[in-house]
């Protein structure tokens, strides 16, 4: 006899109290977001030294901004406005339609899937959860298998604080991902590269299973001709190398104003020697996930160099701690920790700008004119963030006016991923749909349309035997419209 898998176990479990218990109150949903802001509280340090020990070295410090702070940021804002977000939104009724009313119900989807990505695990695995699990629905996590410690210890607190057919976690590897995506839920969500971000989609189809990829590509920042370079560097520093680079909205290429390429190439190696004054052990700057990711990041500097671009690799001052007395846990990961590097003299066709690189790599390319800069990115995949340094607010409105992208933001990084009140999310290949705040509450509810009709409706006007009477209406209908 066959049985069915445990994740489909899982599944029928959540499918079926999802369509037994269809009213989900208020008072339900904001206790399991409690529930949730209790297991960060408690089990934060816990979470933070397993993605330690996947990366090998990445620091708690970064790991409670960029993962837990978020997270819990996120939480408060739901828990402050999920009364409102709930509220059912009353509609204004056209003339002809009068006396009925109308009005807009928030609903749950049922059941949501996740399967959430390596690079910041615990981000990307709970915040589409708590937008979930606010909206009423029940929630499956498909967590990475190249972060099998958080992965674990994902499953072991979830566990711990939600019962399965409200929130679980199913681990296992790309096969099992695949199997995933392929159940019928009523809503799935996918955070990670664009090229796996299709075959999730298929797998959704066959259910029509609606998704929300957020996706990566070829974010551009550009630099006006106004532009303070030292305090720019810095920001875009932070942002290329957050997380060593690993990050979906990091800075991938730089436009930069023909002739100060000498200042801004002085200005990026003084801000990585202020970020971190030593690369290799030094707990504050991550390793490469693993070793296959990257020898892919060297193939890339090695590719453009023997197709003409200058690698120029930004030594910092001496380690401070050397492998042999690096933390316990290190192990080899200290030598994944990538020296940043400026790329000069790239072009369209090397593998470095036709891929997202993903890591401390910034190719940056000279420009004459912000039409040519305009053109440039239209001419490739939508990007997931697009970033402005410059003073010009008629040269930036011009520049965002004319490209499309997920998300911008101006004279910093990654910044507006942390605003609450604005969607995140991708455009064309960086993904579709959105989440954060009531965006995300939204994306996760079913907006069910109710029509009041009153006793007495001018609808019968228009019942059939047409005739004279019908004409009269009509006539009077076109009038008012």
């Amino acid at each position: 006899m066959h049985l069915p898998s445990p994740w489909q176990q899982a599944f029928e479990l959540q499918y079926q109290a999802s369509r037994q218990h269809v009213d989900v109150p208020e008072l339900v949903r904001r206790e399991r977001l409690l529930r949730l802001q209790k297991l960060l509280h408690e089990h934060g340090t816990t979470l933070a030294a397993a993605v330690q020990a996947d990366f090998g070295v990445r620091s708690p410090q970064l790991t409670e901004m960029a993962d837990l702070m978020v997270l819990r940021t996120m939480l408060q804002q739901t828990l402050r406005q999920l009364k409102r977000w709930m509220r059912t939104q009353r509609v204004w009724t056209p003339l002809h339609l009068l006396p009925a009313t109308a009005r807009i119900e928030r609903q749950p989807l049922g059941v949501v899937g996740i399967i959430s990505p390596w690079n910041y695990p615990l981000q990307l695995a709970l915040g589409p959860a708590i937008a979930a699990l606010a909206a009423g629905n029940r929630v499956m996590l498909k967590p990475s298998e190249l972060t099998p410690h958080t992965s674990a210890q994902l499953a072991h607190v979830i566990g711990q604080f939600f019962s399965p057919e409200e929130f679980c976690v199913i681990q296992g590897d790309a096969q099992v991902a695949s199997q995933f995506a392929g159940l019928p839920f009523d809503h799935l969500v996918f955070t990670g590269s664009t090229a796996v971000g299709r075959k999730v989609a298929m797998a959704a189809a066959q259910h029509l299973t609606p998704t929300t990829l957020e996706l990566g590509g070829k974010s551009p920042c550009i630099i006006g001709n106004d532009c303070d370079l030292a305090q720019a560097a810095v920001r875009i520093a932070h942002g290329k190398l957050l997380n060593a680079g690993q990050t979906c909205i990091a800075p991938d290429y730089l436009l930069l104003p023909r002739g100060r390429e000498q200042a801004f190439e002085q200005a990026y190696r003084k801000a990585v020697a202020q970020l971190f004054p030593a690369l290799a052990g030094n707990p504050d700057y991550a390793a490469i996930i693993n070793q296959k990711h990257f020898n892919r990041l060297r193939n890339l500097a090695q590719q453009a160099e023997s197709e003409g671009a200058h690698v120029q690799w930004l030594e910092a001052g001496p380690a401070s701690a050397s492998p042999a007395s690096a933390a316990p846990g290190w192990g080899d990961a200290v030598q994944r920790q990538m020296t940043p590097a400026l790329v000069w003299n790239v072009h369209s066709e090397m593998d470095i700008m036709r891929e997202e690189i993903f890591g401390p790599l910034l190719p940056v390319i000279s420009y004459d004119h912000l039409d040519d800069v305009v053109k440039a990115i239209n001419a490739g995949e939508r990007p997931l963030a697009l970033y402005w340094f410059g003073q010009d607010v008629q040269q930036r409105d011009s520049v965002l006016r004319r490209t499309v992208s997920g998300g911008v933001t101006v004279n910093d990084t990654l910044m507006h991923v942390a605003h609450d009140n604005l969607p995140f999310g991708g455009v064309g290949s960086s993904g579709w749909g959105a989440y954060h705040g009531e965006h995300g509450f939204l994306r996760f509810s079913h907006q069910k349309g109710v029509f009041l009709q009153a006793k007495w409706s001018p609808a019968a006007w228009l019942y059939p035997p047409y005739g004279a009477k019908f004409e009269r209406v009509m006539a009077l209908l076109k009038r008012l419209h």
